[in-house]
């Protein structure tokens, strides 16, 4: 689950997390949450600085981070992530 903002540094951020999600289509779902148009969201997950990248199993959170990463690295925290 990605949430962002039409910012700059989450546009950016944007091609790395479309390719992560095309790479592993079927595998895993990718969502993104505006920030700005889903305030709720934004509030219930306490999030503090965009990009914030969630991965969850069963429906808990199993890991997060924020802020953009390149592709090499968020592909290595993602592999990471999604063995937890």
């Amino acid at each position: 689950m990605k949430f962002w903002h039409p910012l700059n540094f989450c546009v950016g951020f944007a091609p790395v997390f479309s390719d992560a999600a095309t790479e592993r289509k079927g595998n895993i779902r990718f969502i993104k949450i505006d920030t700005e148009s889903e305030q709720s969201l934004a509030t219930k997950f306490q999030i503090r600085s965009i990009p914030t990248i969630m991965v969850f199993k069963n429906g808990q959170r199993v890991d997060m981070i924020n802020g953009a990463l390149p592709k090499s690295q968020f592909n290595q925290w993602l592999n990471q992530a999604i063995l937890k």
